[in-house]
């Protein structure tokens, strides 16, 4: 089994993979996406969205990194694609799944599952100038408002070469409303001869074996379920328990830390805001706290608080 921690555009950025990686149970993680438009980017761009790549493509403690690349252009992706390995990606992934409508409307991401033939020319550049020993991934949903093409698109997606295909198992108009069809993921696996990695409503270890059943995948890749429960791979992967409460609490104060040396504090308090909503899906705790928190405007305010709660639970116990 695999478990690949997903993308997840202003959320999980290189500072929550690497507290993520550091509880541990990833075999990879996927970056938010890079747009490409028009041109070869320069490697700044790619460093800002990956800094990993200073330090050979990997997280501190050892995951790899992979850098995701979002547009509709096949040459120009092929490109940047080139570029992304250059500097230091173990490989390349593929964003035709993103369901935003600033990106669908400039015909990138989810809308692109409108256009089989698309998906195949894009899939099949990238793969012929990416040399072979990196992978090159790919991402979809479903379909975009129904599943009309769901078998079409992965058969071109697995024609053109790539490596493995992620699916997240809704089309963009499901949104993330519960449940994920999970079934279809093994309907495509019957269709396709390449790996495939189910993602989509897994929250907990029970959702993740209810999803490799249904779905006939052993690879998962775990999103917003990661979030809401910091240890959910080890859970899955080594039948931990589930985090307790004042470890969380602990690892949000360690959080500040990162945000420090990251950007010196400047979206702590934006970024815990967001991590709260998550978190507070699992820990009726973090509900509570929320309602406190949610009004405090910086990071030395909300780690002073989050201080004051570690300490007044410490004493409770």
């Amino acid at each position: 089994m695999n478990i690949v921690l997903a993308p997840m555009e202003g959320v999980v950025d290189h500072l929550m993979r690497e507290m993520l990686t550091r509880i541990g149970g990833y075999d990879l993680c996927i970056t938010e996406f890079v747009r490409v438009v028009d041109q070869r980017l320069p490697a700044r761009v790619f460093q800002r969205i990956c800094p990993e790549l200073l330090q050979g493509g990997k997280t501190t403690t050892g995951t790899p990194v992979r850098i995701q690349l979002l547009g509709q252009e096949p040459n120009w992706l092929a490109e940047n694609a080139v570029r992304a390995v250059e500097l230091g990606s173990p490989g390349v992934d593929l964003n035709f799944g993103c369901p935003a409508k600033a990106v669908n409307k400039s015909r990138g991401g989810a809308v692109l599952l409108k256009e089989t033939e698309q998906l195949y020319r894009i899939v099949k550049a990238v793969r012929d100038a990416v040399p072979a020993e990196f992978p090159v991934s790919a991402k979809i949903r479903l379909g975009y408002d129904d599943t009309s093409l769901t078998l079409a698109n992965a058969a071109a997606i697995c024609a053109a070469g790539a490596s493995s295909l992620a699916v997240h198992a809704r089309t963009k108009s499901d949104g993330y409303r519960p449940p994920a069809y999970w079934p279809w993921i093994a309907k495509i696996k019957q269709q396709v001869n390449m790996p495939i990695i189910a993602n989509g409503e897994i929250w907990t270890a029970t959702d993740a074996l209810l999803c490799q059943q249904q779905s006939n995948c052993q690879d998962i890749m775990l999103g917003r379920g990661a979030l809401a429960m910091p240890n959910l791979a080890q859970t899955i992967r080594q039948h931990q328990s589930v985090m307790p409460w004042q470890q969380v609490l602990a690892l949000l104060m360690h959080y500040s830390e990162f945000e420090i040396a990251g950007d010196k504090g400047k979206y702590y308090a934006n970024r815990v805001k967001q991590w709260f909503s998550y978190l507070k899906l699992q820990y009726p705790q973090a509900a509570s706290l929320f309602q406190r928190l949610r009004l405090l405007r910086t990071g030395a305010d909300i780690l002073a608080l989050l201080t004051t709660e570690s300490a007044k639970f410490s004493a409770q116990q």
